[in-house]
């Protein structure tokens, strides 16, 4: 017998006080349900089918609650006895909403079998997708916990945008890509979000006298603007490319042959491309994987066999070996090449570029079919998208991702019932195609194109390339190092950005709460210490390389999620937030410049830019800037030393204030020659803020670049400012400041005030969820240093 169900869901019984209309009812849909074909092996292959009644309720709803017989009056005999409040549904409804609540009702049972099916299918290990990929787990219920009352008037800082405009008369001959401070180069993009205004913010905040904790001594011997240590010229040579850029050309795309060069033209001779192999397998291959070692030896072996007989090697295979060798050239230290080979690293650059180009023509890329080409084309972009990414650069990333979802590298290898090492190597090609994705995103926008449920492509197994070639190939990872780890290492960690990038938004818009996000942050920290860092030996360098690489993208992420609400312009960020963005930011600071400087990682230290741009490092100088006396300051001072090649005579805070004056007028005159355009709502929102009344009483320390009387009209720039709204422009307590609120030169041992602290009020943190992620002991919102006594 099926069981019925009431409009509530609730389960329809043969009880005594049923009425009889529901007996036959019953019996009546038992007939329906076996009558047209009641054999055993029928109703064993018919699929059960919910059926939902739609007959009118005349009762009230507390007889039909009690299951007592209505006596259909208004109000009936039982509620009058029994005084309560008689209550009837409203009139039989009308055809077309007796069909929407019969399709509501369908709905529900089809919810329903799916939601049995979900739970009978817990086949997959937890915390992995379908593709291989670490997820998250145990946040599923954060998701959609009820917002407190005090948390929903909380916004993230209205400065940093999405999306990008310009004006038409924008001057497309200048070189999108920024401009250079020491190792940190600053395009539209700060982290990935489109700045219009920092140069306004950035003077608010110096400009602020609440942030000058010079002593007079040294205000008396420093300039001020201070002078600046790199020249700014209005002939933007400071915007030029730096000495990795490597700019692409689009004739392979646009012409049927790139030119009519022969392949002789950029062939060297069998000992050099012997050698540049050999630096490939040393100093690429280990960190970009894209070539399974022992096949491509093979076909390397058969494109010599090939010349030297006269033959023309295929253009696929061209292509694939003028890549490999160009990509080893960038590899190579510049005294290297001019040892070995008697030229410049420029020259042979060129030469090797030129020579990949012309195969990738003649192999026809942009129509291709074969994997061949296209692993030559994205081998080919290794090089070009590291440090300094343009806008042709990302438009080529989009290029090749559209060309390998129309090859199928978008679907597993084994769906088609690929070999071994054919779906490895497919997908090899895919997930490095995610990993460029959200690199160009990063430096030019808007967000990845790849989403995460348009493929189902697994990730590469973890092991050795000679184990795929053996007589029964492994078809799950090895728990070891292999010639895999490193890479997965970093494609795991590209994916779970790929996470973040698509949940910042939904933070924004309520969607999912910060706990919920850091919550998944955390997660996959722990769950790339099981998998991976476990089996990490770090007196290896290749494997250190590998445990220093997963800290730089890992704990990159807090600044991801946590960036725009220490940039708010509304509340004040709580301490405990506060706290991971700055040990996050040293802890990722120092495992870069570690990666860059490290003798024993020096073979992969051309690569570090790809990964790492060193944007936290203008975070932590905002930070330390307006609060010298941070726990972690000699720390992050050691950090910004390195990134921005300060001069080393100077203090803490003239050096601070030289990078960021620096900062404001290169932006400024780059603004101005790419017409950067602010949304006409921003500026509005941000006119909003009313400006602070001389007299208001402080109690607290103002916001950091809120200037108490400052007239936007003083500051010479050309286009609209906003006032008292710097990038870093929070209301902080003077008890939570303590040792940073007063200039240096002040007596330690003057009591400060300590008004009451609420750190509630800002965001939309699961407190209780909080203390499982971040133990106290290690997060106990402790920022500053000591006071003395």
């Amino acid at each position: 017998m099926m069981h019925l169900t009431d409009i509530t869901g609730k389960p329809l019984g043969l009880k005594s006080g049923a009425d009889n209309q529901d007996k036959l009812f019953i019996r009546h849909e038992e007939t329906l349900s076996t009558g047209s074909n009641n054999t055993p092996a029928a109703s064993a292959n018919a699929p059960p089918r919910v059926r939902r009644r739609n007959r009118m309720i005349t009762s009230c709803l507390e007889c039909r609650r009690r299951k007592l017989k209505c006596d259909k009056s208004h109000p009936c005999t039982n509620c009058v006895k029994a005084a309560r409040d008689c209550l009837f549904l409203a009139p039989a409804l009308d055809s077309a909403s007796q069909l929407k609540l019969t399709e509501i009702k369908e709905k529900m049972g089809s919810l329903e079998r799916v939601l049995e099916q979900d739970v009978a299918k817990k086949s997959t290990k937890p915390g992995i997708s379908k593709n291989g990929v670490i997820q998250d787990v145990g946040c599923e219920g954060i998701d959609f916990a009820p917002e407190p009352e005090d948390e929903r008037d909380l916004e993230t800082t209205p400065l940093a945008l999405s999306d990008a405009a310009y004006d038409d008369d924008a001057d497309d001959d200048l070189n999108d890509l920024g401009f250079m401070m020491g190792k940190l180069r600053l395009t539209d993009r700060v982290g990935g979000f489109f700045r219009p205004k920092m140069a306004e913010e950035l003077t608010v905040t110096l400009n602020d006298q609440r942030n000058d904790h010079r002593s007079p001594v040294e205000k008396a011997e420093s300039p001020d603007p201070p002078a600046p240590f790199y020249p700014v010229s209005m002939s933007h040579t400071f915007m030029g490319p730096g000495p990795t850029y490597i700019a692409p050309s689009s004739t392979f795309l646009f012409s049927h042959h790139s030119s009519s060069a022969s392949l002789i033209d950029f062939l060297p001779s069998k000992n050099v491309a012997d050698r540049l192999l050999d630096q490939y397998w040393k100093s690429v291959h280990p960190i970009a994987r894209l070539v399974h070692k022992p096949s491509f030896k093979r076909r390397y072996n058969t494109f010599w066999d090939d010349v030297r007989l006269g033959i023309e090697p295929a253009g696929s295979l061209q292509a694939v070996v003028f890549a490999v060798m160009f990509s080893a050239v960038v590899s190579m230290p510049e005294d290297a090449i001019l040892m070995e080979f008697g030229v410049s690293k420029k020259d042979l650059v060129d030469n090797f570029q030129m020579g990949t180009e012309t195969a990738l023509g003649r192999a026809n890329m942009i129509r291709t079919t074969k994997i061949e080409t296209l692993q030559a084309f994205v081998i080919y972009m290794l090089p070009l998208c590291r440090s300094e990414v343009s806008r042709s650069h990302s438009a080529l990333c989009g290029t090749a991702i559209r060309i390998a979802e129309c090859m199928g590298l978008h679907r597993d290898g084994t769906e088609y019932g690929l070999g071994p090492v054919e779906t490895h190597v497919r997908r090899m090609i895919w997930y490095q195609l995610c990993f460029l994705d959200v690199r160009t995103c990063e430096a030019q926008g808007p967000r990845p194109g790849i989403r995460e449920e348009e493929f189902d492509t697994r990730m590469p197994l973890n092991v050795d390339d000679d184990d795929l070639e053996s007589p029964i190939p492994p078809v799950e990872s090895a728990t070891r190092w292999t010639d895999m780890t490193l890479s997965l290492i970093r494609w795991e960690c590209v994916e779970m950005h790929r996470v973040v990038w698509v949940d910042r938004p939904r933070l924004e818009k309520k969607k999912i709460s910060l706990t919920a996000v850091l919550g998944k942050v955390e997660n996959f920290r722990r769950m790339m210490r099981e998998k991976y860092l476990l089996l990490i030996d770090d007196s290896v360098p290749v494997q250190r390389e590998g445990r220093l690489l997963c800290e730089v993208l890992t704990l990159r992420m807090h600044a991801m999620v946590l960036h725009k609400y220490h940039n708010s312009v509304t509340q004040t960020i709580p301490d405990r937030l506060r706290q991971i963005i700055i040990t996050s930011g040293v802890d990722s600071m120092e495992a870069a410049i570690e990666l860059e400087t490290s003798p024993d990682l020096r073979p992969w230290a051309w690569y570090t830019g790809a990964h790492q741009q060193y944007h936290y490092g203008l975070l932590l100088l905002l930070e330390i800037f307006a609060f010298p006396m941070r726990k972690e300051a000699d720390r992050i001072w050691a950090c910004l030393d390195y990134i921005f090649e300060v001069p080393p005579h100077s203090s803490r805070d003239q050096k601070g204030r030289l990078i960021l004056t620096e900062i404001r007028d290169k932006t400024m005159i780059y603004r101005n020659a790419r017409k950067l355009r602010a949304p006409t709502g921003l500026v509005d929102r941000l006119g909003q803020q009313p400006a602070r009344k001389s007299g208001t009483p402080l109690d607290t320390r103002p916001s950091v670049g809120k200037m108490q009387g400052f007239d936007p009209s003083t500051v010479e720039f050309s286009q609209d400012h906003v006032a008292g709204d710097a990038l870093y422009s929070q209301k902080v307590d003077v008890n939570k400041m303590q040792g940073n609120t007063e200039p240096r030169y002040f007596p330690s041992n003057i009591p400060l005030p300590t008004p009451p602290v609420n750190d509630d009020r800002m965001v939309d943190i699961d407190w209780y969820e909080w203390d499982k992620l971040f133990p106290p002991h290690t997060n106990a919102a402790n920022v500053n240093l000591p006071s003395h006594s």
